[in-house]
């Protein structure tokens, strides 16, 4: 069970931090590294933007 948590949080946070990354700078090279840290990106967007 806590494995299928922890990969549903893995993939909503990385299409959340694609999503805002897209919405603000339109580049998909971007959008993938934002991707890869995903809820860091997320929680620094959050905080500083």
């Amino acid at each position: 069970m806590r494995n299928e948590v922890v990969r549903s949080g893995i993939t909503f946070g990385s299409a959340l931090a694609i999503s805002i990354s897209w919405s603000l700078n339109h580049s998909i090279l971007w959008a993938i590294i934002h991707g890869f840290f995903s809820w860091i990106y997320v929680i620094y967007y959050g905080l500083f933007l």
